[in-house]
């Protein structure tokens, strides 16, 4: 079984509304949040490493490093091929840093997005858009009703109730 496999059936089976759920997501999202303030204080420095030794060099786990790679993997200039990664595998954390901040807004990841140290790195107005765009990614837009009496917006010049509109 592969590290992601194995990581993701032991986070995702633990209930967020039961004491265990939450004791270990909070130790992992303190852990996750220690090592982005390492890599947000160098971000120009691309840390690479195996996956035992990042989790070494982060001090934790290597299933908790896991998590932490499947998180950044979309973030990243190069992705790691973390599907079959072992703890062997040579990895890379050379991130992009807006994709990163766009992505920690997806993932409603306040606790990282809001990090001291983004101050430093995206402008605030810029901070601000990304978080907008992040925002309105999902929204889903309906256009304007057509009137059954209306041209037909096919372009065939008749009336709604008569061409598109017939079968609706």
């Amino acid at each position: 079984m592969s590290l992601l496999t194995e990581w993701r059936e032991e986070a995702y089976a633990l209930d967020m509304n039961k004491k265990e759920g939450q004791l270990y997501w909070g130790n992992y999202f303190a852990v996750e949040k220690g090592i982005y303030e390492q890599l947000l204080a160098n971000p120009d420095e691309v840390v690479t490493g195996t996956v035992k030794e990042l989790a070494e060099k982060y001090n934790t786990s290597i299933k908790i490093m896991t998590g932490f790679l499947d998180g950044i993997n979309e973030s990243l200039v190069k992705e790691n091929p973390i599907e079959e990664m072992t703890e062997d595998t040579e990895v890379n954390l050379g991130f992009d840093k807006e994709k990163l901040y766009y992505n920690m807004v997806g993932a409603e990841a306040e606790w990282l997005y809001n990090l001291p140290a983004w101050d430093n790195l995206i402008p605030a107005e810029r901070r601000k858009e990304l978080y907008l765009q992040q925002r309105k990614s999902g929204t889903i837009v309906k256009g304007k009703k057509v009137g059954r009496n209306e041209p037909c917006p096919c372009g065939s010049g008749k009336k709604y109730k008569f061409c598109c509109g017939k079968n609706a």
